[in-house]
């Protein structure tokens, strides 16, 4: 089962955005899916590091981009974004420190973290950087 499904409105109307986005929810889904009853640790915890290389380098495309077209609220997305990686860094390292609790947190957190950035700052992206 999976964790976060793509939803229409989580586009923002740039193909590579939005493409990034998509890989970004295929890699939390298989990282929840390796969370099940006998996870490999190691795996899981190489998965993390992937998924935040995925997302820094993500967050930096959305940047300049929104740079590039002069966008308003710039500087509290990118705002948002270092939040964002700090929450996931500490994400890893519950995980890495007491695997049993991080795992749970993992399951909840993933997931609440991508649905609020999508929900807020995205959202407010969705039209005003490219055309559907």
């Amino acid at each position: 089962m999976s964790l976060l499904h793509w939803k229409p409105e989580y586009s923002v109307g740039v193909p590579s955005v939005d493409d990034e986005h998509r890989e970004m929810i295929d890699m939390i889904n298989g990282v929840y899916e390796g969370l099940g009853d006998a996870p490999d640790l190691q795996e899981t915890e190489k998965c993390l590091e992937e998924i935040f290389t995925a997302i820094s380098l993500h967050f930096a495309l959305e940047e300049r981009i929104m740079r590039d077209n002069a966008y308003s609220e710039y500087d509290e997305h990118k705002e948002d974004h270092e939040d964002l990686l700090d929450e996931i860094r500490n994400l890893m390292d519950e995980f890495v420190a007491d695997r049993d609790s991080g795992v749970q947190k993992l399951e909840k957190g993933l997931s609440d973290w991508f649905s609020r950035h999508f929900s807020t700052f995205d959202a407010r992206l969705h039209g005003k950087l490219g055309s559907h």
